[in-house]
């Protein structure tokens, strides 16, 4: 079955970095694009970022772009999120989604002083 399990979350201070990363297993990872969402409490889920199956396009919503990268490694089966000039209102859960349906159970970002 479609696993993903995603980490790397955890709390840093506005301005750092953070690298996410979903392990992905259960489907031909190299066939499928891959996303990233967030959910802020008290808000609905929104996209990050989406990457093709073979990791030649990109894109993102307009508050990260310039800020997030999304890359893959079909060799490892992997989609990575690294999180650049974090600021407040990134604090979020942070998840994994393949094929519209398949969810990891998120991992906590929380950016704070």
């Amino acid at each position: 079955q479609v696993q993903l399990v995603e980490s790397g979350g955890g709390l840093v201070q506005p301005g750092g970095s953070l690298r996410l990363s979903c392990a992905a297993s259960g489907f031909t990872f190299s066939s499928y694009a891959m996303s990233w969402h967030r959910q802020a409490p008290g808000k609905e889920r929104e996209l990050v970022a989406r990457i093709t199956n073979s990791g030649g396009s990109t894109t993102y919503a307009d508050s990260m772009k310039g800020r997030f990268t999304i890359s893959r490694d079909n060799t490892k089966n992997t989609v990575y999120l690294q999180m650049n000039s974090l600021k407040p209102e990134d604090t979020a859960v942070y998840y994994c989604n393949t094929q519209s349906r398949y969810w990891g159970k998120g991992t906590l970002v929380t950016v704070s002083s």
